[in-house]
């Protein structure tokens, strides 16, 4: 494992295990802060793009925060079209954050098809804790993405 990190001891198994796929460190330690210490769910990072899909698949999460841009403008977007194509990650709710608006909107009818939902950063922190637990209780997208 490269730049993820687990913290197998404070998992705590009534909440929701969340992937952060973000390679700007300060971001991740604000979500670590407010999701891991303030709100107690179970995080885990993953800082390159190139491990990103094979560390949704082996830590296996209740729901991935993705920034749509890492490293370049397509990697996120390499991800996501990765994880809605496999049966076995399909299921696993995606929160999009990105302040490439743009890109965002380019990429809308990709969103709406498989139910995920983005966040344009910056973003109130209140609509990202609301957005969690939304996707967290929300039902699975549909199998065939329509």
């Amino acid at each position: 494992m490269s730049e993820e990190s687990h913290h197998p001891g404070r998992l705590r198994r009534d909440r929701a295990r969340i992937a952060v796929i973000n390679d700007d460190t300060a971001f991740l330690a604000l979500m670590e802060a407010l999701l891991e210490q303030e709100e107690g769910y179970d995080i885990v990072v993953c800082k390159q793009w190139q491990d990103a899909y094979g560390f949704v698949k082996l830590t296996a999460p209740d729901l991935v925060i993705l920034d749509v841009v890492l490293s370049d403008e397509e990697a996120g977007w390499r991800i996501l079209n990765m994880l809605t194509l496999d049966p076995e990650t399909r299921p696993i709710p995606v929160l999009v954050c990105s302040a490439a608006i743009r890109s965002l909107h380019d990429h809308q009818p990709l969103l709406d098809r498989y139910g995920i939902r983005a966040l344009a950063k910056p973003f109130d922190l209140d609509v990202l804790l609301e957005a969690i637990e939304a996707l967290l209780g929300a039902p699975p997208p549909p199998a065939d993405g329509r």
